[in-house]
C-alpha cells in the first residue's frame, strides 16, 4: 500500500506470528525503533495495541513516537464502530484478515498445535459462533482468490462464514495519520 500511494516511506516489519504472542509486541518494537532512529529523522510503528493492553503505548510514549489508533487491526481495517456493533451482535465472533485468511493453517491451525492436537478445537473455539472475515482487498481477482481460503478457514472451525467488505481505505486513512506532516499524500 505504501508503494502504491508513492509515500516517502520505508518499511521494516516485525514478525506477523508476533501477534500470537502480544506479551513481545512491546519489547520488539522499542528495539526495531531504537535500530532504527538513527536512520530516519521519523519513525512510526504500524501496530494498533494488538493486545499489549497499553505496554505499546507506553513503550511509543516514552520514544515520542506515533503508532496506528485502535486497539487492534481489526479496528483500522474495519472502524471501530463496525468491529464493536459485529462483536455487540454477536459476542462470539472470530475475526479474520486478508492476511489470516492467506495464512490461515500457520498462524492458526499450526500455532495452536490444532494440526497436532485437533481435540482442542473445542477447547479454543468452543463459544465462538461465526466467522467474519473482513475483506480489505478492492481487487475483485484477489477476493474470489481469497474467498475459498475463508471458507475453508471457517469450515475448518465449525463455524458459518461471514463477508464484510472493507477495502483498503481504513487501512490506507490510517497509515497517512502516521506519516509526517510534509510528506506528500496523494487523495
Amino acid at each position: 500500500m505504501v508503494q502504491a500511494q508513492g509515500w516517502p516511506v520505508d518499511v521494516h516489519p516485525l514478525p506477523p506470528l508476533l501477534h500470537n504472542r502480544p506479551q513481545l509486541i512491546a519489547r520488539e518494537v522499542e528495539a526495531l525503533v531504537e535500530q532504527l532512529r538513527p536512520a530516519y529523522g521519523s519513525v512510526a510503528v504500524g501496530y494498533a495495541d494488538c493486545g499489549t493492553y497499553g505496554a505499546l503505548d507506553e513503550v511509543c510514549e516514552r520514544l515520542g513516537v506515533r503508532r496506528l489508533a485502535g486497539l487492534h487491526c481489526y479496528d483500522v481495517f474495519a472502524g471501530a464502530p463496525q468491529v464493536e456493533a459485529l462483536l455487540e451482535d454477536q459476542p462470539g465472533t472470530y475475526l479474520l484478515t486478508d492476511f489470516l485468511v492467506r495464512s490461515f493453517a500457520r498462524t492458526v491451525e499450526q500455532e495452536l498445535g490444532l494440526d497436532r492436537y485437533p481435540e482442542l478445537l473445542g477447547d479454543y473455539f468452543g463459544h465462538y459462533t461465526r466467522v467474519v472475515w473482513l475483506a480489505q482487498s478492492d481487487d475483485a481477482t484477489e477476493l474470489a482468490a481469497l474467498r475459498p481460503l475463508a471458507q475453508d478457514a471457517a469450515d475448518r472451525l465449525g463455524l458459518p462464514l461471514q463477508v464484510v467488505p472493507t477495502g483498503a481505505e481504513g487501512l490506507s486513512r490510517a497509515l497517512r495519520t502516521l506519516l509526517p506532516e510534509e510528506a506528500p499524500c496523494p487523495p
